[in-house]
């Protein structure tokens, strides 16, 4: 399982890479991992504002559909739409091409929240 050390993490999944107050978005290798080969990628609305926590797209794979979260507070300032028509690049390349958004951070508490790549090992090894 990769868990880039430059990342950040959330308890559900995604990982963060912060420039400035933008953070790209998308799901972790173990999450693709589990979720098997990914068919769909139901993209969130750009510009939309959105909280940390809460759902905001989903990802459809053979074996179920999985809800995406928004790890930061923010508004979503880019999408992947590459997604649309390669679903699988959440498989081959999570951490590169396979990113689902990009949000301007509004509330920089939010990213205290989130996990290094340590602590984000321990909680997908139990």
């Amino acid at each position: 399982m990769k868990i880039p050390a430059n990342l950040l993490y959330s308890k559900d999944h995604e990982w963060v890479r912060l420039a400035g107050l933008v953070a790209r978005v998308g799901i972790t290798d173990y999450a693709q991992d589990a979720l098997g080969d990914v068919v769909f990628v139901q993209l969130p609305t750009s510009g939309q504002s959105v909280e940390a926590g809460s759902s905001c797209s989903e990802v459809e794979s053979t074996k179920s559909v999985s809800d995406i979260y928004v790890p930061v507070t923010g508004k979503i300032v880019a999408i992947n739409l590459g997604l649309t028509d390669a679903p699988g690049l959440i498989n081959s390349d999570p951490y590169g091409d396979g990113w689902i958004m990009e949000i301007e951070v509004k509330d920089v508490a939010s990213v205290a929240e989130l996990m290094d790549a340590s602590s984000y090992k321990q909680l997908i090894e139990g």
